[in-house]
């Protein structure tokens, strides 16, 4: 179940909402199934954002402090 393109802020979203339904306990089993898969998906896909900015931030710290 690859992701379709998502910022930062729609995968967060996603996330929330699928806690919610979770923890709404309405659900069978397969839905659960599915929505953990999902999930899975959005947490690594967030992470390797947040990786990427991380990393970017440093390049361009770095860059500054040699520059003085």
């Amino acid at each position: 179940m690859k992701q379709p393109k998502l910022t930062y802020q729609e995968a967060q979203k996603r996330l929330e909402e699928i806690v919610r339904e979770i923890e709404s306990n309405e659900h069978d089993i397969d839905r659960l199934c599915d929505q953990l898969k999902e999930a899975k998906e959005l947490i690594a896909f967030c992470k390797e954002k947040l990786y990427k900015v991380e990393e970017e931030v440093k390049t361009i710290l770095n860059k500054n402090g040699s520059e003085e």
